[in-house]
Order: structure tokens, then C-alpha cells, then sequence
């Protein structure tokens, strides 16, 4: 029996207090303003857009593996589904912290990391530890274009999570009907997709529908929650 599934995680945009945060790196891509903070042992990146609040990947300088963020340690649910992902395909790298614990539990995987922003992949390796080999790549490219191409190659993944974010939603072109199609089709038989959404926004309810639309049922993960829609 296949079990291409899908998996929503249902978060809020994490704000933190950073008060005594030091700004360590600033700079300003094609993209976006992109800031690097450190609070004490608690490294963020931040991209400045409308608000100034929302850190987009974080780390623990003394322990660089331990995930920061709920939404990150909500993933793990998808290998419920796969327990042993080989092919791994992450669509937005941030500052690089999910591949990099991913990588340390499953090292014979191969994972494919895709940012369309140079300087963000120069900030994580510069800032975040960010690990790439032979078997961790890195692609400068748009997820969708990316996502196209790999279709063409015939390239499969029994795990993709799409965590790209513009620094104020998730690009609109990552969220069609279109889109979910053509990465469903990347899957292997036992695959499975995670998403990073975000519970309160106004798009969320589209959002389901659309996803529902492709994968029929589907698993939301919302803190220690797991209700089927």
C-alpha cells in the first residue's frame, strides 16, 4: 500500500525576547535585510522585512544539534510515516540547523537543500555551522524551478519538508495546487511531505483545502496535537 502523505505543521510566527541581543552580521540581499543575533548562547537569524521580531532559524552555539524552535521538532512526526528517509529534500535553508540534525541522525542519507538567496546560504555557513559533503548539497535556485527540474531528472525523495519563508509569508508560488502536484509526484512510494504553515493566518483554511485537494487526507501537527483533516 503507498503512503504518500502529507504533513502540515500548524505554528505561530515565533517571536522571541531579544532584548539584549547583539546584532553580529547585517547586510542586504536581492531578497531581503538579513541580520545575524546573538543573545548570550542563543544565536538567530533574523530577515528584517515588516516585522522585527520573527527569527527565521536559531541555534544553540553550545549545542549546535538541539533544535530551537517547536515547529522544528514537530517534523520528526513525519518519520512516523518513513522512519528511514535515504533521500531528503529541504526547500529553504535558513540558517541551515534542520539539515545539519538531520544529517547527524541519518548519515547515510542524502539531503538537498534548496535557497534561492546566496547570501542567506553564505550566512549559514558562516554563522550556523551549516554542513555540506557529498552527500549534503546545496542549491541556489527557486524551490519551484528547482522542484520542475527534478521532475525532469526523474529524481525521487521519500522526504520533503517545504520551509521556504520571505521573511513576511510563505512565497505564494509554493503554495498552488500546481506546485503540491508536481512535488507529490517526486515522492517515493512510503514518501511524505511536511509543510511549515503558520495556524493564524488569514490564508490557512485555503491553505488546508489545497492541500487536502492533492493529498486528500492529511495529518496537522500542532504542538502535541495530531488531529486528521
Amino acid at each position: 500500500m503507498f503512503k504518500i502523505i502529507a504533513i502540515i505543521l500548524s505554528c505561530i510566527l515565533l517571536t522571541m525576547s531579544l532584548a539584549n541581543a547583539k546584532v553580529i552580521h547585517q547586510e542586504r540581499s536581492l531578497y531581503r535585510n538579513i541580520l545575524v543575533e546573538d543573545n548570550d548562547d542563543l544565536r538567530c537569524l533574523k530577515f528584517n522585512v515588516k516585522s522585527n521580531k520573527t527569527q527565521q532559524s536559531c541555534y544553540l552555539k553550545s549545542q549546535p544539534l538541539q533544535l530551537v524552535f517547536n515547529y522544528t521538532k514537530l517534523l520528526m512526526a513525519s518519520l512516523l510515516v518513513n522512519p528511514e528517509p535515504k533521500r531528503i529534500l529541504i526547500i529553504g535553508l535558513g540558517g541551515g540547523t534542520m539539515s545539519n540534525t538531520l544529517a547527524a541522525l541519518y548519515p547515510e542519507s542524502e539531503i538537498d537543500n534548496v535557497e534561492i538567496d546566496p547570501a542567506v546560504i553564505k550566512v549559514a555557513r558562516e554563522y550556523f555551522e551549516f554542513v555540506e559533503n557529498k552527500k549534503i548539497k546545496t542549491y541556489t535556485q527557486d524551490g519551484r524551478i528547482f522542484i520542475k527540474r527534478a521532475l525532469m531528472k526523474k529524481h525521487t525523495y521519500d522526504w520533503i519538508i517545504l520551509d521556504a519563508f520571505n521573511g513576511d509569508y510563505i512565497p505564494e508560488h509554493l503554495m498552488t495546487k500546481e506546485f503540491l502536484t508536481e512535488a507529490k509526484t517526486l515522492l517515493t512510494d512510503n514518501g511524505v511531505l511536511s509543510a511549515n504553515t503558520f495556524s493564524l493566518s488569514k490564508l490557512y483554511a485555503h491553505e488546508s483545502a489545497t492541500y487536502k485537494s492533492v493529498f486528500g487526507h492529511f495529518y496537522q501537527v500542532a504542538n502535541k496535537k495530531i488531529q486528521i483533516a
